[in-house]
């Protein structure tokens, strides 16, 4: 049966000895003899930070005791931190009937599915048919991990006239890619003609909503999306989306019972426990937020990834609710469970100056966000929120140098999603229209003096350097259609100069894309698009590549 199968790499994620032994002998039945076991959800990550498999067969009950998570909890670890490849194949193998749970792992869409009891014949007949649609899609997968995403997209409209089996998968794909580069109008035309029928797909209905998102087309998002989880109870993504969507129209009471709904429906996935414990505490609803976090911090107990900001959300929410002495018990948690990640200093801070702040020890408070904002400041990883919430609480306390330095800090930060206007916001509403005017100042000298220092290195022949600086102002201003021109024409130059690199292809098309948004007027605009057209000639790259 199958000796082109001898080669291929299983990992069997199990507790059960016996359960791992009659997994091995069918697999040795198929030719399938490279087998490695993992007996819990820490084994298996600690295997898969070495080395990829091509399958993995993870049981969904992995025990509740000491070895702590389940297979769906794994998966969602082994998605949210990318060791598993696009092209790895992951069955969950359960006799779990329980429809909340299997809601949960199917939402997390492992590649199969398999309920025992199950033969030989029919695993082989499921490992067959997921390695021929993973030989389909191999090249997609590679252009995709490579960065590559119009050589995906390419290879999708060619897999669509050439494999008709997976015609619909290689459209929903190109639209998704589409999506991912911010050519939403293209991807709405995609999945406009795919919902012009009298019974849409979910999928390409909720593809819709997320182009019309892109757009700012939040109220016709609003309808279909209403409409999808209305009539598709089982549709989870549709709430998720949803949320997000009343989350931009600043609707936090609508955001928080959509995701209220979707927790009721699939109760197990941490991430959209963790995402209502966060609204809850925004909407001041500190009961909801406690349920929901107390949650997140059970389920989290024995991941390889536990995060410490959980437990600081979770000391917002109990002080917020008024409850210090749950509050106190949640700290002590923190620093004797969480001692050795990075992080655990700089939230075990903030938490102890919220709790004294509530129990009325304000110079205590002032004291512990000052080390805060020192120890922050040299930790890696800590989440914008955190980071907000800590210069939140030294608005609060009129600690405004510690407050600008926090917030600069994030606007700086390539990584973060946030902006000059969004560092502003915080301080406007917090109630000082004065803080936000300053830092409105400090960060307009700032991406200023960045332009100047693009402009030095690129006079002395280091247009890279150029370039990464162009990166930084246009994060802290991607509203400036005056820095996202200089940005644009810096990066032409570097690609002109130094040969074409379709990431920098892509963020120069990128940036050209937002100034016409912005300003379709733009003086320099009809100038630029021919420098870039031009580019992409001498290169040989066709309009479809670029």
């Amino acid at each position: 049966m199958a000796s082109n199968y001898g080669n291929l790499t299983v990992l069997i994620v199990d507790p059960n000895v016996g359960m791992r032994g009659n997994l091995h002998n069918m697999l040795n039945q198929c030719n399938i003899t490279k087998i490695e076991y993992a007996v819990s959800s820490g084994t298996a990550v600690r295997q898969l930070r070495k080395k990829p498999y091509d399958v993995i067969l993870c049981e969904y009950d992995l025990g509740n005791g000491q070895d702590g998570q389940d297979g769906q909890q794994l998966l969602e670890d082994l998605r949210t931190h990318k060791l598993i490849e696009l092209w790895t194949i992951f069955f969950m193998i359960t006799s779990e009937r329980v429809y909340s749970k299997v809601m949960g792992a199917a939402e997390l869409s492992p590649t199969d599915y398999i309920l025992k009891p199950f033969t030989v014949d029919m695993l082989m007949q499921r490992i067959v048919r997921a390695l021929e649609k993973r030989a389909d899609f191999f090249t997609i997968y590679q252009a995709m991990m490579q960065g590559n995403l119009r050589e995906a997209i390419r290879i999708c409209e060619l897999g669509q006239s050439k494999i008709p089996r997976h015609a619909l998968e290689f459209v929903r794909l190109r639209a998704e890619l589409l999506l991912n580069l911010g050519e939403a109008e293209e991807a709405e035309a995609i999945y406009s003609q795919l919902c012009e029928t009298d019974r849409p797909l979910p999928w390409a209905t909720l593809g819709l909503a997320k182009a019309w998102i892109q757009l700012d087309k939040l109220d016709d998002a609003e309808r279909i999306l209403s409409q999808l989880a209305a009539h598709n109870h089982k549709f989870i993504s549709a709430y998720d989306l949803l949320a997000k969507v009343y989350e931009k129209m600043g609707k936090l009471q609508a955001t928080q019972e959509v995701l209220t709904d979707a927790v009721s429906k699939s109760p197990h996935v941490v991430k959209r426990l963790r995402r209502l414990g966060e609204v809850a505490i925004d909407n001041k609803d500190a009961e909801t937020a406690e349920r929901s976090l107390k949650q997140v911090v059970a389920k989290a107990r024995y991941s390889e990834f536990r995060d410490p900001e959980d437990h600081l959300k979770l000391v917002q929410a109990l002080v917020q609710k008024g409850d210090a002495t749950q509050a106190a018990g949640v700290i002590r948690d923190l620093e004797k469970s969480l001692r050795g990640i990075p992080k655990m200093e700089a939230c075990r801070l903030i938490s102890v100056a919220m709790l004294y702040d509530a129990t009325g020890n304000p110079s205590s408070a002032a004291a512990e966000l000052q080390r805060a904002v020192q120890v922050a400041r040299d930790t890696p990883g800590l989440s914008q929120r955190s980071m907000v919430t800590l210069a939140q609480n030294c608005i609060a306390k009129k600690m405004d140098d510690e407050a600008t330095s926090v917030l600069m800090s994030l606007t700086g930060n390539m990584e973060a999603d946030f902006t000059m206007r969004d560092a502003m916001s915080i301080a406007e509403r917090s109630g000082r229209p004065d803080l936000a005017q300053h830092l409105s100042r400090q960060l307009a000298q700032q991406v200023k003096d960045l332009l100047r220092q693009a402009q030095e290195k690129a006079s002395l022949g280091d247009i890279r350097g150029a370039v990464q600086l162009m990166q930084e102002a246009v994060h802290m201003a991607p509203e400036n259609a005056e820095v996202l021109s200089q940005a644009a024409n810096m990066t032409m130059r570097q690609l002109d100069m130094q040969g074409w690199e379709h990431a920098f292809g892509e963020q120069a098309r990128q940036y050209l894309d937002q100034i016409k948004r912005r300003e379709p007027n733009h003086a320099q605009l009809a100038e630029m698009l021919k420098t870039y057209q031009a580019v992409q000639r001498k290169y040989g790259i066709g309009a479809n590549q670029a």
